[in-house]
Parts: structure tokens; sequence; C-alpha cells
């Protein structure tokens, strides 16, 4: 500000003679200084245009109604659930970004805003879900807004901009425009290669470049618009676009696309509108009338700089500063939307909030509370280097976090039936509270209080625990050794092994009480009789390569999900597993199992504590560390093994047969969408479900995405 010598007064506005269609602005000393520092720091500098600066008015203008405040925005595209890397983009708004540029706490402001420019891709449910997520993770923006409040606004200033000359209404097809953007892409190739673009890519027509409407009148264009805006043309005849570059050395200045017609409602909106901006004249504008000081997105985003300030500079409104930082890559995972769009419709996870999607839903029903979230996103921080964020940093924040007050209890996935033959004996012996104990709920911190196990004379111990074949590196129960029980102090001896053909069906044991008795290498956790049955699912890496590739359909995980059907855990858990207290959009009660891991209990739960009826599911969100003395490589795991190779085998033959498949027959053959539809276009593309239902426009378009991607590795094939 000083830079640009604004006059130093009290805080108002007056007219300016030598500007009378903008106000002149007066700001006091204390406020200019706080700003000057803040806009002069480094620490989210990024690359300059010239487009980009400001004018002193516009710089005065917006310091006088922002008093100080900076602003950031978290801007999400209500077209699917958050995920991670939102987790990760909402720290940096919300928090970080102030961090970095020293802002004080009260004057950092973010506001949340749904960038809902598309109605195809956008619905109800999508933006209930932001919503919900956004507030349990505990960020509170200064304010809720929609980019769709704003189309009147931006109707007005498209407008604006094909009065000054700067936009045009265009009627090329897709196919034309790709070949346009193509032919100036090849063109600019030629000059920054020092060659005569008019021999290495000459122009055919001056109807592909510059195109046959961009030169055409205010007039024409202004009546096209509006009629684009009365309804009076189809979908994809017309579009309004931008007077750009066709010289630039970015794609993104070739006269981007600002409004298409779509007849679809609206879902904040509703019908008002046929005609919608896209992103890229949207939200530059919105960020400029918001107020926003620091527009913060991905780097993927970089090349948009142009557009972006290109356009505030047309409208001659305020510049935000725009900085890219590195979009969160995280191992074993896909972050796409696309993708974890189609992981949803093909079914091969169980929706969005399936424990195996990186949504934040998918890891609040894992386990992972929003402390643990925001932890690790804070640990792996903002940057402009790119890199792959190994889980294994996730999973142990969440070790950490869950550790300090997380209750215990015992649990067996795999029961093996264990019968104590001397318990009577043994119980008659035993001191005050008999075979009862009293456990603390947490090891390290009495203050979470206690809960009561008592040994019957049935127990049930995890398979893991026992094994048929001697081995020195094994310190559990087997025929010839002992092994201690938690919490009872005595020795566990196995007598006789029950089998029902190769399975083991009862363990026949007693107890060894004696003074003098060999000390136990290991102990190991147990579950009385009147254990509660429930299901447990153990969850691994959705995808077995560190980056998915684009076969990533191919590369996932056969044993992502592992389910435990017949598991035991003790009752001393009843009353915090009841469905009552089950919510998808909060953290559920998470048990660490002792020996085990850390879980919680899933929504599909719907076990009553009063009539002990009803099933209780528990998902693993986190193992404990590994156990390094104990591997067991046993007929479970062998089979798991074989239906993985099995898979494999199903996968590659299921990928030669959709070799043979023609384009115009995919969805008639295709062995993934064999009966799910009934009727067919003239092309083969589906149009109703085989129940009758007629597809959307929305979703046959996705269906025709998947048919072009077939239609490309079929002819790569044939050749």
């Amino acid at each position: 500000l000083k830079k640009c010598n604004i006059s130093l007064r009290h805080c108002h506005p007056i007219e300016s003679a030598h500007t009378p269609s903008r106000r002149q602005f007066y700001i006091n000393q204390a406020t200019m200084e706080s700003i000057a520092t803040i806009a002069t720091s480094n620490a989210l500098a990024a690359r300059e245009l010239e487009w980009a600066k400001n004018t002193p008015e516009l710089l005065a203008e917006h310091a006088v109604i922002n008093q100080g405040i900076i602003r950031t925005r978290f801007p999400p595209e209500p077209n699917g659930y958050l995920h991670v890397g939102h987790a990760k983009s909402m720290n940096m708004n919300f928090r970080l970004a102030f961090e970095k540029l020293g802002v004080p706490l009260e004057n950092r402001r973010t506001v949340f805003r749904y960038d809902d420019t598309n109605p195809d891709a956008e619905s109800p449910e999508y933006i209930d879900s932001i919503r919900r997520d956004l507030e349990w993770l505990g960020w509170q923006p200064e304010r809720t807004t929609y980019s769709s409040d704003n189309f009147q606004t931006l109707y007005e200033l498209a407008v604006k901009l094909i009065n000054k000359g700067l936009a045009y209404v265009c009627d090329m097809t897709k196919a034309e425009m790709e070949a346009q953007r193509d032919l100036a892409k090849s063109r600019c190739v030629a000059r920054g290669a020092g060659k005569d673009p008019d021999v290495e890519a000459p122009i055919p027509s001056a109807d592909i470049l510059p195109g046959r409407n961009r030169d055409t009148s205010v007039e024409r264009n202004l009546k096209l618009f509006e009629e684009m805006k009365m309804g009076l043309h189809d979908e994809g005849t017309m579009t309004l676009r931008l007077k750009m570059d066709f010289e630039s050395a970015n794609p993104n200045m070739y006269d981007l696309v600002a409004y298409r017609i779509r007849y679809t409602p609206h879902p904040h909106a509703g019908k008002g509108w046929c005609i919608y901006p896209n992103y890229d004249f949207t939200h530059g504008i919105c960020d400029s009338l918001e107020r926003i000081d620091y527009s913060i997105c991905t780097l993927e985003f970089e090349t948009r700089r142009e557009p972006y300030y290109w356009i505030l500079c047309a409208l001659d409104m305020y510049r935000p500063n725009v900085y890219e930082m590195s979009r969160l890559n995280l191992a074993y995972t896909v972050l796409s939307k696309r993708r974890l769009l189609k992981l949803v419709d093909a079914n091969y996870v169980r929706g969005w909030s399936d424990p195996r999607m990186p949504t934040i839903s998918g890891l609040r029903r894992r386990g992972y509370t929003k402390e643990i979230i925001n932890t690790f996103c804070n640990d792996v921080g903002a940057t402009r280097a790119m890199n792959v964020v190994q889980m294994d940093k996730l999973f142990q924040v969440a070790r950490q976090t869950l550790s300090v007050n997380t209750r215990r209890a015992m649990a067996a996935l795999e029961p093996i039936k264990v019968v104590i033959g001397n318990f009577a004996e043994e119980a008659a012996k035993a001191e005050e509270g008999g075979m009862t104990f009293d456990v603390q709920n947490s090891p390290t911190d009495a203050s979470l209080g206690s809960h009561s196990v008592t040994i019957t004379e049935t127990i049930y111990i995890d398979s893991d625990d026992f094994r048929l074949d001697e081995d020195p590196n094994f310190y559990r129960l087997t025929p010839g050794q002992a092994v201690g029980l938690k919490y009872h102090g005595g020795n566990l001896i196995c007598d006789e092994v029950v089998k029902d053909g190769s399975k083991i069906k009862e363990l026949k044991c007693h107890f060894d009480n004696s003074e003098g008795r060999p000390k136990p290498k290991s102990h190991i956790t147990w579950v009385p009789s009147d254990g509660i049955l429930c299901e447990v699912r153990i969850y691994n890496h959705l995808f077995t390569e560190l980056e998915p590739s684009d076969r990533w359909e191919e590369e996932l995980n056969a044993e992502s999900e592992i389910i435990h059907p017949n598991a035991i855990i003790d009752p001393s858990v009843m009353s915090l597993v009841d469905k009552k207290d089950i919510d998808e959009w909060k953290s559920n009660q998470a048990l660490q199992f002792e020996r085990v891991g850390y879980f919680v209990v899933d929504t599909d739960t719907t076990f009553d504590s009063k009539t002990k009826e009803g099933k209780l599911v528990f998902n693993r969100t986190v193992s404990l560390k590994e156990d390094k003395t104990v591997k067991k490589v046993d007929a479970v795991e062998a089979e798991q093994k074989r239906k993985r190779a099995e898979q494999q085998r199903s996968v590659a033959a299921s990928r030669d047969i959709m070799m043979t498949i023609e384009p115009k027959d995919f969805f008639k053959l295709a062995p993934e969408y064999e009966g799910k539809y009934s009727k067919f276009d003239d092309t083969g593309l589906p149009t109703h479900l085989a129940d009758g239902t007629e597809l959307t426009k929305s979703a046959k378009k996705k269906l025709e995405k998947d048919r072009v991607k077939h239609a490309k590795k079929f002819a790569k094939n044939k050749k």
C-alpha cells in the first residue's frame, strides 16, 4: 500500500474528482501496516502475472472493506463426497495458510463455498454430506455461500464482456473446438521451436482458427446470449466463449467456454436457469465478490492462473492472490472423484462411506476421528513438492491418538471353544472375588475407570493363539506347551484336541495354579461363555499397487475386506454397543481389542443391549504394532491366497473376453453389464435399466465415457 502512495487518514470513503466511476478509500495507520506486512510475505508466493496486479484504487477499496481481515475460502464442488484430500485443503484454508502468513487469530476468516455450477453431476445428497463432514471435522466458516447464488451477477458480467468485445457466442461443435485447439497448440509449438507456424501447422480455414464466430458483432452476440438464456437453443448448439489468445503458450487461453446450455434443474438454484457458467469463469469472480485474499488450490490448476486473472482484469475487479500447493497423493488408494464414483457405481465397495474409501465418511466409519484426520493433515503440511504419502503415516497417527483414551476389551475373531476340566475345583480354591477380575479400561490411565471380566467353565480363545504343531518360535498354546491367561494368573494346559474332520472343534484343558509351575512364555486373551457374538471386518489396502495405474480396476485388492462372521467379544461392552448410540455422522464407540487392534462399532449394527438381539458389527481401524515373533501361515491364509490367485486368473480371462466385444455391443455382452439394461439406442448405448427405468442424461454420459475407454482398448488390441 505504501508503494501505491495511498493516503493515511481515518477510515471512510470520499468521492474522487479524478475517478468519478470509483470511490477512493482511506484506512488508518495500524490497519494499513498490518495488511502491508502480510501482503509482502513470501509464504504463499507463486508465479507472477501482469494481469494479477491490482490498481491502487482496487487495493484501497479491498483494504477498507476487509478492515485488516485476511480471508481464504474452501470451495468444494458438490459432485461427490469429500475425501482426505479435501481434509488437507480444509486444514490449509482454515488454519495453516494463516499460520504461514502470520495472521493473528482475530483476523482470520474462511468462507465455505459450494462451487455448484454443474447441475448434471451435483445433488442434494452431496451438498448435505459436505456440510456434515466440514462440521464434524470442527471447522467453523465465516459464512456458507453458493456460486449459484451469484448466477445473476455472473450473467451480467458476461454481458459486460460481450459489450467490451471480449466474449462471443460460438456455434462450433465439440469436435471443431478440439480441432481448433489442437491447431493452435501445434502452431505454438512451431513458434517455440523457431519454425514458421504457417508451414508447420497451416490454417486450413478462418472458420477453424480463429473461428467463424470470433469477430461477430456485439449486437449479434448479445441477442444470441439472451436467446440461450431464454431456452431457444438446444443443448450443445451454442456456448459463450471468451476472446482470449490463440497464440498463447497456455492452451487454457484458447477462448475458453464461459457458458453452456443445460436443461437440467439446479439442486440449489432450482429451475430458473438453462445456461450455466463453467468453473474457470465462475470461481475467480466469486473469489473477488467474496473479498478473498488468498485463493488456494492444487498444482494441477497452476495453468489456470492466466484465465483466472485475465477474466478479473477484463472486468476491472479485485484480484486475490492465487497459491497452488501439491495435492495429497495417498499410497494404495485413489482420490480422483471420477474413480471414486466408479468404485461406488460398480459396487466394488459398499458405498461412499465404505471403510476402505478415502472419503471423510469412509474414514469416520472405519474409526478415524477428527483429531486423527486433522493431526495427519497437519503433519503432512502444504508445500509445492509432489510426493506420495504412505498409509503408515496415517496409521501411526491413529495408533498414537487412540491409545490414549480407547477402552480395552477382549475378543476372539476366529474363536475356539475351550472346556476347563478342573474349573469347579479351581473356582472353589479361588480367593475373594472368585473367577471375576477387575480390569482397568486403560492400563495407563486409571481415571478412565474399570470393568469386570469373569472366567467361566467354557471360554473362547482366538485360533491364532493355538497351534497343533510344536514350534520353538511360537509362544502360545500347543498340546505340549502351557500358556498364561490374562488377568487369571494360572497356566492353561491343553489335554485333548477334539476335531470335526480337519477342523478343531474344541480344546479340553485344565488350570495349573500350583506353586513352582513353569512360567508361561506368554499370556493370551479369552472371552467367557456369555460373550457377545459379533461380525468383525478387517480392512487392508484397497489396491495392490502403491500408485494405482490407468488399469486401476484390475489392481483392486481382493483381500481389502476380510470378514470374521463368528467373532465373540466379552460382555462388559454390552452397554457401549447399542444401536441407539450409532450414527453415521459421528465417531462411534471405539474399542481396543487387546493384542489385536483398534476397532469401532459399524453403522450396520442392529444390536439391542436390552434384548441382546440384533447384529453387532465392528470395523478394524488399525492394527496394533505387528508382533514380529509370531508368523502363522495356516489353512485360512492358504485358502485366502488360493482365492486371490483364482480371482487374478478370472480377471485376466475376463480381460481377454472383453477384447473380443465390439464397442457397439459393450453394454449387451460385457459381464459387468450383463442383464442391467433392457433398452438401447441405435449405437448400443443403454437408455433404460432392466426394470424399465429410463436412464438420466448424466448416467448415459458416464456410460458413453466407459464405452469410449473400451473402444480405445479394443482398437489397440486389434493392432
